[in-house]
């Protein structure tokens, strides 16, 4: 039996294990279940949804907009509004979505994960951002005023009626005089007349640089010209710097050629006395930028052989050079919406005869904007405009999504174009066409001495006067009255180029080239281009064709074709300087043009003997 203690305490012990109403049966415990740690947010998903939507709605706008620009440029009935009204209305759209805010938070908050996209993710949003940066709508009124003062300065400055001895007259005419006038007093009237569209642009420009620097200072752009300059990855001093270094680099070149114009021109002149400075007007461009046609060089004068070929011939004859390196034929839609030739002379309406190159719905409606006649400069713009043309072809492809769709950087458009242009002037391209006798004796040096005249004479236009005059018009907000003294100040700094007379601020000479009005603070890009141009074409010449530079052919070269197509296939999905380095083997430099310029040198130094330096 049990003892008492040991029954008491066995007694409590049952009641102390006991169920009670309050006290619930012991069972083995469960197993924990740790709530699962929730999935981190798949960004790349995130980003390819919202590029996919982006992109969509971005071409369906962007289309939209090209075909209203593009009747404004085409069909330009003056005094006639609805055009410029269209065109507003188009743009009004495309800015608002893409500066719309929700694009803007939605764009910084997934490249604030960029570590976890790919990198052509991040090439797009931050495409999509520096777009937005033009027309966002967190200053929505300052876009649309923008917007519609450059429609109406478009319609002004394509509107515009030249006139010469009494006479209208189109930009065409005004630039065969002035190659071709040879009496002084008639080429200043010419000149003159050129010039008479500036005052008429001079409000419009000083409200756009206005409306321009307040669009891009609402995402933290300090001026138009930085946020420009930001597309190809430089800031404003870099960019100036590297204009300036281009500038430096063939200064000794340009130095030669400008004492050789200045004495040359005062002979064809019949002036005695050679002035310090060119006299604008003596000079074959309206702007001094293409001094090419004071040389003729015999047997590569091209005009009576194209004369009789006519303007058509000039422009399928440039795409059939395109398809000889392995580029597909042309969409027939080119030919039929595109304007290539002149207007006839009784049409009720204008167009813009500046040359262009547009991919309107950036797939296959590919365009070109020209007036085209036979002779020499058109042979070559021809093939330059269709380089661009080629280029669109090319980077239309399934690799490359629609907000990259354009060039490695905006001088790789300029540069592709400017050297086909080069190649189909080179001799043994034109004997192979029979556009030339092969047989025929010409002077090399004459004609490096107009090539020189070309593309030398045009960097200290690009990268001095119109790279310098935007920088400081929009960095500096360059005060109303200063404006035309500015301009000529850095023409004669930068050109050796003055003048005939007198040009107070009652001109605006800046605003007579087209590129200040409607593709503002990007001019430096031609200047890159003419040193990314020879950088090609020499690695071209020496690696692909074991050719002189001086006298290539490419035609039929498929490997010319492969090189060129290498570049323009990825469209802007890579860093420009990296496809630079790789096909060239050299980061950017002069190196190229001033060693292809070099054996000009020797017969400069020999002709300017004696001669007065100014420059």
């Amino acid at each position: 039996m049990k003892t008492p203690l040991l029954s008491i305490l066995t007694a409590a012990l049952l009641a102390a294990c006991a169920p009670t109403a309050k006290t619930p049966v012991a069972t083995a415990p469960a197993a924990t279940t740790v709530p699962a740690a929730p999935a981190p947010p798949d960004y790349r998903a995130q980003a390819d949804q919202f590029l996919t939507t982006y992109n969509a709605e971005y071409v369906r706008l962007y289309t939209a907009s090209s075909e209203a620009e593009w009747r404004s440029n085409t069909h330009i009935v003056p005094g006639d509004t609805s055009n410029a009204g269209a065109t507003t209305r188009a743009n009004q759209r495309m800015a608002a979505f893409t500066g719309s805010t929700d694009n803007i938070q939605k764009l910084r908050e997934l490249l604030e994960h960029k570590a976890d996209l790919s990198e052509i993710q991040v090439k797009q949003l931050q495409t999509a951002l520096y777009n937005a940066a033009n027309n966002p709508q967190t200053v929505a009124d300052v876009v649309k005023r923008r917007i519609g003062a450059e429609a109406a300065q478009t319609e002004k400055l394509y509107g515009f009626d030249y006139k010469y001895a009494g006479k209208s007259v189109t930009t065409n005419d005004l630039d065969e005089l002035l190659r071709n006038e040879n009496n002084p007093k008639k080429r200043q009237a010419v000149w003159e007349a050129s010039k008479a569209i500036g005052p008429t642009l001079k409000d419009g420009l000083l409200n756009l640089r206005d409306l321009r620097n307040q669009t891009v200072q609402a995402l933290s752009y300090p001026d138009y010209f930085t946020y420009q300059a930001s597309d190809c990855g430089l800031s404003r001093d870099e960019m100036m710097a590297l204009v300036r270094k281009i500038n430096t680099e063939l200064r000794p070149l340009y130095r030669e050629l400008h004492t050789y114009a200045r004495y040359e021109l005062a002979r064809k002149y019949k002036v005695k006395q050679v002035p310090d400075y060119l006299p604008a007007h003596w000079l074959p461009n309206r702007w001094g930028q293409d001094w090419g046609s004071m040389v003729d060089v015999k047997g590569l004068n091209l005009d009576a052989v194209l004369a009789k070929k006519g303007a058509e011939w000039q422009v399928q004859q440039g795409e059939r050079f395109y398809q000889s390196l392995g580029f597909p034929a042309l969409p027939a839609s080119f030919y039929e919406k595109s304007s290539l030739y002149p207007l006839p002379k009784d049409a009720a309406y204008k167009k813009n005869n500046h040359a262009s190159a547009w991919h309107l719905d950036l797939n296959n409606d590919l365009r070109s904007l020209m007036s085209v006649e036979a002779n020499t400069e058109w042979y070559e713009t021809s093939h330059h405009e269709l380089g661009h043309i080629f280029y669109y072809q090319t980077y239309t492809n399934p690799d490359v999504p629609p907000l990259l769709r354009q060039g490695a950087n905006r001088a790789y458009h300029e540069a592709i174009g400017s050297m086909m242009g080069l190649a189909a002037k080179q001799k043994p391209f034109l004997a192979g066409l029979g556009l030339i006798d092969p047989k025929v004796k010409t002077d090399e040096t004459q004609q490096l001495l107009k090539e020189a005249l070309s593309y030398v004479v045009f960097i200290p236009f690009a990268s001095g006067v119109m790279s310098e005059w935007e920088n400081s018009f929009y960095g500096d907000q360059l005060p109303a009255d200063q404006l035309n003294a500015k301009w000529w100040a850095l023409s004669k700094q930068y050109q050796g180029i003055e003048p005939p007379t007198a040009r107070g601020e009652n001109y605006l000479d800046a605003a007579t080239k087209t590129h200040i009005n409607d593709d503002p603070a990007q001019y430096y890009d031609y200047a890159l281009s003419y040193v990314i141009l020879f950088q090609l074409h020499d690695h071209i010449a020496k690696n692909i064709l074991k050719q002189d530079p001086h006298a290539t052919n490419y035609y039929g070269n498929k490997e010319v074709g492969d090189f060129l197509r290498d570049i323009m296939r990825p469209g802007s999905s890579r860093d420009w300087r990296v496809v630079l380095k790789e096909k060239t083997g050299e980061d950017l430099s002069a190196r190229a043009m001033v060693d292809y310029f070099q054996p000009l040198m020797t017969y400069l130094k020999a002709q300017n003997k004696g001669r007065k330096y100014t420059m």
